[in-house]
């Protein structure tokens, strides 16, 4: 399996200066960071790609050790031609993310669990901007797009394609607008019954994306807590 960080875009609405997965979450360490660790603890850092565009230097120069895909028209594209970008030079099971997306390593098991296509969601009620999805009676997703009415929940940015899928998901990904998110592609097949989409839902686990402040305060309010559970059970083993 292949990864895809997808890190092109401006990440205007957290209203930072560089590209929002170079933040900080604690101490020094960033978002990206975060997702480099956990996706080379499972997959190894070799099988890892990253779409760059918006101040793309910074992000090559942090992590040298990564491929990476250059969106040269990173401001007048969405996700989906960022992440087609990458697809068009891989062929096998693909796991791909928002670059501004935090989660717990076990999310990523959650994840590999499936034999389908699936995307990671929780069960809640959503606002107008989030991605939301509903389900067919056969339990995978009928509908993923911000204009769901009746929505089981919202989409958290972390999915898997199977290889079996590959050839139809890259061309509705050449398909959709230039501006569109990866989503829209998703929307189109599962909606036309093209594509069996299966949700994996993210509870017991933690998975935030960052798009403004109050996202990022409640990521290193997780990330702080986490640390402190690790140094005690720490402790308790050296005790024992």
């Amino acid at each position: 399996m292949k990864a895809v960080i997808l890190a092109a875009g401006m990440g205007t609405r957290l209203g930072t200066l560089i590209p929002k997965p170079l933040t900080s979450i604690i101490d020094e360490t960033t978002i990206l960071d975060f997702q480099v660790e956990m996706l080379s603890e499972a997959l190894g850092v070799d099988n890892i790609i990253v779409v760059v565009g918006y101040k793309k230097e910074l992000i090559m120069e942090k992590c040298p050790q990564l491929a990476f895909v250059y969106n040269s028209a990173y401001a007048q594209t969405g996700t989906g031609k960022s992440l087609l970008l990458a697809l068009r030079k891989v062929d096998e099971d693909v796991i791909w993310l928002n670059g501004d997306v935090f989660f717990d390593r076990q999310v990523l098991d959650s994840l590999f669990s499936s034999e389908y296509s699936c995307c990671l969601v929780d069960r809640k009620t959503c606002g107008e901007e989030e991605v939301k999805y509903d389900l067919k009676e056969t339990g995978f997703v009928r509908n993923i797009s911000k204009s769901v009415q009746n929505a089981k929940g919202e989409c958290l940015g972390i999915n898997i394609i199977r290889r079996r899928d590959l050839n139809l998901f890259r061309e509705e990904l050449e398909r959709i607008d230039s501006k569109a998110y990866f989503e829209k592609a998703l929307e189109n097949l599962t909606v036309s019954d093209r594509l069996d989409l299966l949700p994996i839902c993210v509870e017991p686990y933690y998975c935030r994306e960052i798009d403004y402040e109050e996202d990022l305060m409640d990521v290193r309010e997780h990330t702080r807590r986490s640390c402190v559970t690790r140094r005690e059970n720490a402790s308790k083993d050296e005790d024992a």
